[in-house]
Formats: C-alpha cells, sequence, structure tokens
C-alpha cells in the first residue's frame, strides 16, 4: 500500500463524521432548517481544534523521536555505534527502490564560540536517524551509514585545521569559514551516496572508505574540537 493511500484513508477516516454531518447540513437546509448549520460549524472547530496538536506532534516525532530519545554523540563515540542507536521513526518507511535493506543517518557539523576560541564538533544524532528494520544484520548496511559519520568528522578536521590557520579570533571569519565547509560536506556526502548507489557498488564503497580514513589520519592533528585564538582583531 503506498503512503499516499494510506494518508487519504487516515484523513478520510478522520473527517468520515464531518462528512456525515454535511450531509444532514444539506438535507435539512434545503427544508429550511439551519440548526444543523450551526452544529456542524461547532463540529468542525473542534475537530480542526484537536487535529492541530495531532499534526504539531505528529511533524515533531517524525524530525525528532523524543518517545525514545538518545542525545547526539560526538565522534569519540563512533565505536559505539549500531543500528540499535537508529531510533528515529518513520511513520511512512522508505525503501530504496523497493529494497527493505536501508537505513539513513543525521549528522551535522555543530559550533560554539567562547570569548577566544571555537569549539567544532562532528554529531551523530540517534533520535533523527533511521534504520527500516531494527534487527537488520546487515554490516555492510552499517559500515555504509558510519561512513558518513566518518565523512562528517572529515569535514570538521578540515574546519579546524582552516580555523587554526587564521591569525586572530573573528566570529564573521570562523562563521564563514564554517558555511563553506558545511556545503563541502553535504556535496560530498550526496556524491557519496550516488556513487555508491547506498552501500551496493562494492568496489566505490571501498574506494571511498579507503579515501575517507586516509584523509582523517592526515588531519589527526585536528582531533580536538577546541581551537584556541592567541588575539583578537
Amino acid at each position: 500500500m503506498s503512503d499516499n493511500l494510506i494518508l487519504t484513508l487516515i484523513v478520510f477516516f478522520y473527517f468520515s463524521p464531518l462528512l456525515y454531518h454535511l450531509r444532514i447540513v444539506i438535507s435539512e437546509y434545503r427544508k429550511d432548517n439551519k440548526v444543523p448549520l450551526k452544529k456542524f460549524k461547532r463540529i468542525l472547530k473542534y475537530s480542526f481544534i484537536f487535529m492541530i496538536p495531532l499534526a504539531v506532534g505528529f511533524a515533531i516525532l517524525t524530525h525528532t523521536n523524543f518517545l525514545d530519545y538518545e542525545s547526539p554523540k560526538t565522534y569519540d563515540q563512533f565505536d559505539e555505534i549500531t543500528f540499535e542507536n537508529f531510533r528515529g521513526l518513520e511513520f511512512f518507511k522508505k525503501s530504496l527502490y523497493g529494497n527493505e535493506r536501508f537505513a539513513y543517518v543525521v549528522t551535522s557539523i555543530e559550533s560554539k564560540m567562547d570569548d577566544n576560541s571555537v569549539t567544532v564538533h562532528s554529531l551523530f544524532y540517534p533520535s533523527r536517524s533511521f534504520v527500516y528494520k531494527k534487527n537488520t544484520n546487515s554490516e555492510e548496511l552499517l559500515r555504509h551509514e558510519k561512513y558518513h559519520i566518518k565523512i562528517t568528522e572529515l569535514f570538521a578536521r578540515k574546519a579546524r585545521k582552516e580555523l587554526s590557520e587564521l591569525k586572530y579570533f573573528n566570529e564573521d571569519k570562523i562563521e564563514s569559514v564554517l558555511a563553506s565547509i558545511r556545503l563541502k560536506e553535504r556535496n560530498f556526502q550526496k556524491e557519496y551516496d550516488y556513487d555508491t548507489f547506498h552501500s551496493y557498488v562494492y568496489r566505490e564503497q571501498k574506494r571511498y572508505e579507503e579515501t575517507v580514513d586516509s584523509l582523517l589520519t592526515l588531519l589527526n592533528d585536528f582531533k580536538n574540537p577546541k581551537i584556541s585564538f592567541h588575539a583578537k582583531k
């Protein structure tokens, strides 16, 4: 059953009492009886009032599963991550070209500025990341998703390297560097998924793994999330 059909059925069943009352309103209105219309307006009002928090709750849980929440993980927790940490909810379960061997991971590069320093973390969001089947035993799929986390850390290190080359603390320059790096990271993530076809192209998957691991090693000096500056402008 398609997602659109499921959604249509949900909406239909939710509003079916309204449709029933609307039919009565039309029938009675022709007889110049306006009492059912007043009742219908009241039902309509409360139906929408009740629907708004449901829609908001639905949207919130789709974005972040607060019913089974796990706080974001930093890269130093990388080895602990399994599909058990993928806690996101997908009410209308997606698949990859009909294949249930599918997952997605949510990561980001986050920063925090202090008086004379900036801390740059790569984060993995368990409660926003999703796997079609929790009990999947696909090591290849988990490996593919975890390399998305490695890629985010790679670009976080690139950001730290660029920031360490600034002569002084300057918020505008720091934000500019981070914005540029985030854009490059997103583009690289898309290329990774496209070239590997979400892990199905083994040769490309291995090529990316070797490239990312090599670049991470080259940037080992920038593992520390905090970059301190000696002077301000």
